[in-house]
């Protein structure tokens, strides 16, 4: 019985091999991809109710995509300043309009002013991690719900 359960074993172990043919010939059919051409894009992306501006594209400046739905009503902007200078940031919602503004900007000290409209224009004094509130604002009516570009811009005084 032991030489028999030894012997189903290995015909199971052998069975369940895969053969692999490591000289077969590459056919023209075959896709070949290659990175060199392939240039890595690298973007701001919206997490849960955030998104970490950490990449400047060519301009210098930062854009991202973020969404606010019922889920997320307030989407967080966080970014790092390391010179002095003056912040601009706009939003631009993809329907052209709607009831969305920048609601609070939080300094590294957890000082905090705000609410502005869809334009931000403000001088960064300190340097350090910073936190932009986006929402709609809660005196107007139809609060937005969608898709919406922010773009930031940070130049040195």
């Amino acid at each position: 019985m032991k030489n028999f359960s030894m012997l189903v074993l290995s015909i199971l172990f052998f069975s369940c091999q895969q053969k692999e043919n490591k000289n077969a010939p590459v056919s023209t059919s075959d896709s070949i991809v290659t990175n060199i051409t392939k240039k890595e894009v690298k973007e701001n992306k919206q997490v849960g109710d955030t998104i970490y501006m950490e990449f400047k594209n060519e301009k210098g400046s930062f854009i991202a995509e973020g969404v606010i739905d019922s889920i997320h009503p307030r989407v967080y902007v966080k970014f790092k300043n390391e010179d002095s200078g003056n912040l601009k940031a706009n939003i631009v919602p993809t329907t052209g309009k709607g009831n969305i503004r920048f609601n609070q900007i939080i300094s590294p000290d957890n000082a905090s002013d705000g609410p502005f409209g869809m334009d931000l224009n403000i001088p960064l004094q300190q340097k350090g991690n910073y936190i932009i509130v986006i929402g709609h604002s809660q005196m107007a009516d139809n609060p937005f719900w969608g898709k919406f570009t922010v773009e930031m811009e940070s130049k040195k005084e």
